[in-house]
């Protein structure tokens, strides 16, 4: 075994802590720590000094990690409260998507239903207004019937009137040719010279 490895295997290097172990020597135990003294051992100021800078550089280690520790609980506070809030805005945003898609299909239905209303009620005016249409011709034809009816009325009125003149200018013909009565000529009268 070489001679460094000997030297990091002294029993004061087995009893330091390691990283992966879990530190038990304390920022006071390094300010109290007592040598024991040996010949050829290590100066004694040197050594306190070196313990006593160990023990600040440790102790503002373990501050700074309590610091820490304290930020990583607030900061984990923080995410659990963004956490929160992002599912909060989810179920928000879930809902507002929900309600907007059931405003749509609500939107939808009842633009469906007032154009089938619509349909129906211009279904109805137009047979309310074809019937009118059927009713109002059928009044045509009867005023058409009815103005030929007048029309063979009146040409019947005036073919019978007509025959009733021809009839009473006839009859006062022959009663002028009865009454009238036939000249003679004077036969005497006729023949003097004047």
């Amino acid at each position: 075994m070489p001679k460094s490895d000997a030297l990091s295997q002294s029993p004061d290097a087995r009893r330091l802590p390691s990283p992966d172990r879990h530190m038990s020597v304390s920022p006071l135990d390094l300010r109290q720590a007592r040598f024991a003294m040996a010949m050829r051992g290590f100066d004694k100021a040197e050594v306190t000094t070196f313990l006593e800078e160990a023990a600040e550089g440790f102790e503002h280690a373990l501050r700074e990690n309590e610091r820490l520790r304290h930020e990583v609980v607030r900061l984990e506070a923080s995410l659990n409260q963004f956490r929160e809030l992002e599912g909060s805005l989810k179920s928000t945003l879930m809902s507002a998507q929900k309600v907007g898609d059931d405003m749509r299909e609500n939107a939808l239905q009842e633009a469906a239903r007032l154009v089938r209303e619509a349909e129906g009620r211009a279904d109805l005016m137009l047979q309310k207004a074809q019937a009118r249409t059927e009713d109002i011709e059928r009044e045509i034809d009867g005023l058409r019937i009815k103005r030929r009816e007048a029309e063979m009325n009146l040409e019947s009125t005036i073919a019978a009137l007509h025959n009733t003149l021809d009839f009473i200018r006839e009859q006062d013909r022959r009663e002028r040719e009865q009454r009238v009565v036939p000249h003679r000529p004077q036969i005497g009268v006729a023949s003097r010279p004047a």
